[in-house]
């Protein structure tokens, strides 16, 4: 069972008490996913109305917070799954800070691109569903090793970017509104969508298994994971575009 996604690998449910009495569900792996949301709307709508009501002194503070936390959390979730019932919540939470405050920043320069965004982040997920559900997607080996090799490219070339810019050097074109830049952008939410499949397909064969209850968090999770990094290369993407009008 492979998948892009770190916090859903092929080692997740390793060395487990398949027999456990209280065993993973389908459905509540989807209520939790869907509690996850509705954690990280909390804060996200809190830091959003600050900013928009002129008070964004310390949205700097709340984005740094969430994004360091957020990671820290994932991170423990990662290696310490049994905690995922508390650990995935906090997660949700910590993001909510950042996106809420990049939302409202990319909705301020860009009006209507967040309601947009929302809008084609969930009908990706729901088209995708359908599409993995139906059988016209089908999660081979090579589809899965496709995806796997694309999303190690992306993560590569990002923090390539991200130590150039230490040095005052960018990657040219791929960051910018260009052409290149929209290709660029185009292919990575693809392949962020794409990694939604490997999500469904790890979660739905994980429940065949019999993996412990409290890996219904862990699943949520790790859809959680893929839905907000798809939000934000949507949101980049859209930028892009409202930038050459």
């Amino acid at each position: 069972m492979r998948t892009a996604n770190p916090a859903l690998n092929k080692n997740s449910f390793a060395n487990m008490n398949l027999n456990a009495n209280e065993k993973m569900t389908l459905n509540g792996t989807v209520n939790k996913a869907f509690f996850m949301l509705m954690i990280l709307l909390l804060p996200a709508g809190y830091v959003w109305s600050r900013v928009m009501s002129g008070d964004s002194s310390t949205v700097g503070i709340f984005m740094i917070g969430g994004l360091i936390g957020g990671l820290i959390m994932a991170l423990i979730t990662i290696f310490k799954k049994k905690w995922s019932p508390f650990t995935a919540p906090t997660y949700a939470f910590l993001e909510g800070l950042f996106l809420g405050g990049l939302s409202a920043m990319m909705e301020m320069q860009f009006p209507g691109i967040v309601l947009q965004a929302v809008a084609l982040t969930f009908g990706t997920l729901f088209s995708l569903l359908f599409a993995y559900k139906s059988g016209l997607i089908k999660v081979t080996e090579n589809f899965k090793l496709g995806i796997i090799a694309a999303t190690g490219g992306i993560a590569m070339i990002y923090i390539a970017s991200m130590v150039m810019g230490i040095f005052g050097f960018n990657i040219p074109y791929i960051h910018e509104s260009g052409l290149i830049g929209i290709g660029f952008s185009l292919f990575v939410v693809v392949i962020a969508a794409l990694n939604l499949v490997l999500d469904f397909d790890f979660i739905e064969n994980a429940v065949e298994k019999g993996a412990p209850r409290y890996m219904e968090w862990y699943g949520a999770f790790g859809l959680m994971v893929t839905l907000i990094w798809l939000y934000i290369e949507i949101l980049r993407l859209l930028s892009k575009i409202y930038s050459r009008n």
